[in-house]
């Protein structure tokens, strides 16, 4: 599996995806918004376009797929619940499906609520896996539900399926936003050594090379998977005084949710 992670440059700061089969050169594009960009490392690898897939519905993720579809004719692949909002689709995923790149490379298909209602992350079938995981994980932070999305099943999809996922299992997320959420991250934990390291690291990173993180890393330095950290909980007292005296960790995650809204 060859995996190209493009940088659009946008003020959403999105990361695109070519997925490729080094022995076909059959491709996958993840939400290929700048489209442009897309086509043109496909055609300088040699790979031809033959699916495109939409981790959910919001605009800056499909918006490129019409003129990927028009170059390549390629078949667009999203949630099954997505038909309503995502024009075109020509395969509709549900949790367990398996999508073929080629003759050598699979991605299993994961139904990951809360984003949105209906988002999939991609999970790769190769001894090192690797997690294609749109708005539903950030490196270092968590995606919002404004549009169409809600903080509870977020919350079973981060503890119920992306923790027990392994932990090498390499992440990207559809954005790059890692500076700000690890500076979420040390407002809520000051004393994460982990992170206030990795912040320094990354401040003023190249997102054409960036960090590829794990899920192990992630478990470290992402307060959403920090639910049971004392300075975590600590901290949250001091924001919601009126929480028990024994919190759960969906409470946790709840209002840690709420407070990243509005930081």
């Amino acid at each position: 599996m060859i995996v190209e992670q493009i940088w659009t440059g946008n003020a959403y700061r999105n990361f695109n995806y070519l997925i490729a089969c080094g022995e076909t050169g059959e491709a996958l594009a993840i939400d290929p918004l700048d489209h442009e960009k897309c086509l043109a490392v496909a055609k300088a690898r040699g790979w031809r376009i033959t699916q495109v897939l939409n981790t959910h519905e919001h605009h800056d993720h499909i918006g490129g797929n019409g003129a990927v579809v028009a170059a390549t004719g390629a078949k667009v692949l999203a949630h099954a619940n997505a038909r309503d909002s995502i024009p075109g689709l020509d395969r509709g995923l549900k949790a367990g499906d398996v999508i073929k790149i080629g003759k050598r490379v699979e991605l299993e298909a994961l139904d990951t609520p809360g984003h949105t209602l209906a988002h999939v992350c991609l999970l790769s079938h190769t001894d090192t896996p690797a997690l294609f995981c749109g708005d539903t994980l950030f490196n270092a932070g968590a995606g919002n539900c404004h549009h169409g999305g809600h903080p509870a099943q977020l919350y079973d999809t981060f503890v119920r399926q992306l923790a027990t996922l392994p932990d090498h299992t390499l992440i990207y997320p559809g954005h790059d936003y890692i500076a700000n959420n690890l500076g979420f991250t040390l407002n809520r934990e000051p004393d994460n050594a982990r992170a206030g390291e990795l912040l320094k690291s990354v401040s003023g990173q190249d997102p054409n090379a960036p960090l590829v993180s794990t899920l192990a890393l992630e478990k470290e330095v992402n307060t959403f998977f920090r639910l049971r950290s004392p300075s975590v909980i600590a901290a949250l007292r001091e924001s919601f005084p009126d929480l028990p005296a024994e919190v759960d960790a969906k409470t946790v995650f709840l209002k840690l949710r709420e407070l990243r809204n509005s930081w």
